[in-house]
């Protein structure tokens, strides 16, 4: 049940505020509210199935500790990304969205399907997917399959229909800093995780110090990420 609400939390928070939101919120114009529904829950379930699927695969193959350290790795990185921001890619996806608007098409799931389907795939939620499934290995692929799926469309859903409330009344970055907190806290106990597996089945190392050295570089680069995203900020006002 842990791991269920862990990887439920940790995909419905890196979602909330993702381009797919924005794109949900468009597409209302375009579709009806059954339509997208249906065709975002069914889009949301294969693309976490292949997800998990794969990560329970890789899973079966690589030694668990390499998995915990490359998921350790996985982590930090959507952490850092996060706090970079996808401002570009948001725009980007925006301006999609403004076209699918324009274009005219029958009110069909189906059609929702596919462009959800293809906004989602390769995102951070979905690697987040294949990272918590090559993790819990294919004996919890299910739960982890389910949790993803869960809070991923929680998420949507929630952001499609007051998505436009919460722009305006939650503090900037709020929702980034709460993804990066717990993308952060993952990666760090999942690397402590792993340098404890390869210390007692690959060779002797000194676990406290390569995690501390770790912690140190990977709060110096979030620093740097930090102070260059404020100085594009000022330069863009």
């Amino acid at each position: 049940m842990m791991l269920f609400f862990k990887v439920f939390f940790t995909e419905f928070i890196a979602e909330m505020g993702d381009k797919t939101q924005l794109m949900l919120i468009a597409l209302t114009s375009k579709y009806k509210l059954r339509d997208i529904i249906l065709g975002t829950a069914a889009a949301i379930l294969v693309l976490n199935g292949l997800a998990v699927l794969a990560g329970g695969l890789v899973s079966e193959f690589i030694p668990d500790w390499l998995i915990k350290m490359i998921a350790a790795l996985a982590f930090l990185y959507f952490a850092a990304s996060t706090l970079a921001g996808d401002d570009d890619e948001e725009e980007e996806k925006e301006d999609e969205a403004k076209e699918e608007e324009s274009d005219e098409a029958e009110e069909k799931s189906e059609d929702v399907f596919c462009t959800f389907f293809v906004a989602e795939l390769g995102d951070k939620t979905q690697l987040t997917a294949i990272t918590f499934g090559a993790n819990e290995g294919m004996k919890s692929a299910f739960v982890v399959w389910i949790g993803c799926s869960l809070g991923l469309f929680a998420a949507d859903i929630l952001g499609m229909l007051v998505g436009y409330l919460l722009k305006s009344k939650t503090p900037d970055g709020l929702l980034n800093t709460l993804a990066f907190v717990i993308f952060s806290i993952f990666g760090a106990f999942t690397l402590y995780q792993g340098l404890n597996m390869m210390n007692a089945r690959v060779c002797p190392i000194p676990v406290w110090s390569v995690w501390i050295a770790a912690a140190v570089i990977f709060t110096a680069l979030c620093a740097w990420i930090y102070i260059k995203r404020k100085k594009e900020d000022k330069c863009d006002i």
